[in-house]
C-alpha cells in the first residue's frame, strides 16, 4: 500500500462523524508485539515507508523466520521514512491492563514520529486515542506493508530484549520462550518464582506469587 494516497471517501469508523474523508498525506503502520507473554514490556512500533524505496519480502513477522526478520529490521531502520519503537512496562501492563498498555505503547509510537502522518492503519480491532485519523484493519499484519514493517520492527526489538533478560536472569530460559507461557516456563516459574520482569496480573504468575 502506498504511503501517499488520494482523497476518498472512506466507512466511518466508530465515534466518527460523517463527511470524514482520507487526507492526501503520509500513511504510518503500527502493530505490536508481546501480549500474550508473561513476561516483559509489550512493544509498539510506527513506520512510514516510502515509497521510492520498496522493500521487499514485507510481511506478518510471526510468518518470518528469526534471519528474514533480522534482515527486514535493518532494510526497515535504513529505508523508512521514519519509524519509532515504544513500549509500555510490565508496572503499567498490571496497573492498566494488557489491552489498554498495548494501546498506550501504540499511541507513543506513533507520537514518537519525525514526521506526523495523515492516517495511521493498526494492525487488529481496536485504536488507540490519536490525533489523526486512524483505521483498524484484521490481519492488516499481512496485508498492508507499512503495517508488517511495524510487526517486524516491533517483534525483532522485543526478542532482542528477551535475549538480554536471559542473560540477568537465565533460569526462566527468556531466550527461547520470549515470555511466552511454554511448559518449561511455567515449570522455571513454579521452581523459582516470578523476577521483576513476570507480569503479576497475569494467572500463571499471580498463582505462583499465591
Amino acid at each position: 500500500m502506498s504511503s501517499r494516497k488520494s482523497s476518498k471517501a472512506k466507512p466511518l469508523l466508530a465515534g466518527q462523524s460523517a463527511f470524514v474523508f482520507d487526507l492526501p498525506g503520509l500513511v504510518a503502520g503500527v502493530d505490536e508485539a508481546g501480549r500474550g507473554p508473561l513476561a516483559g514490556p509489550v512493544v509498539a512500533a510506527a513506520v512510514i515507508l516510502d515509497d521510492m524505496h520498496p522493500i521487499q519480502g514485507l510481511n506478518d513477522s510471526k510468518k518470518l523466520s528469526a534471519r528474514q526478520r533480522d534482515r527486514l529490521y535493518d532494510e526497515i531502520r535504513a529505508k523508512a521514512l521514519c519509524c519509532c519503537v515504544a513500549q509500555a512496562s510490565v508496572e503499567e501492563i498490571d496497573q492498566l491492563n494488557i489491552l489498554q498498555a498495548t494501546l498506550l505503547a501504540m499511541r507513543r509510537a506513533v507520537a514518537g514520529l519525525r514526521l506526523k502522518p495523515a492516517k495511521v492503519l493498526v494492525d487488529g480491532n481496536r485504536l488507540p486515542v490519536l490525533d489523526v485519523l486512524a483505521e483498524a484493519i484484521v490481519g492488516g499484519d499481512a496485508l498492508v506493508p507499512a503495517i508488517s514493517a511495524a510487526s517486524i520492527l516491533a517483534k525483532v526489538t522485543r526478542d532482542r530484549m528477551c535475549e538480554e533478560l536471559d542473560l540477568q536472569y537465565p533460569q526462566y530460559g527468556f531466550a527461547t520462550h520470549k515470555g511466552y507461557g511454554t511448559a518449561a516456563h511455567l515449570l522455571a516459574l513454579r521452581e523459582h518464582g516470578a523476577c521483576p520482569w513476570h507480569r503479576k496480573t497475569f494467572a500463571p504468575v499471580a498463582q505462583v506469587l499465591g
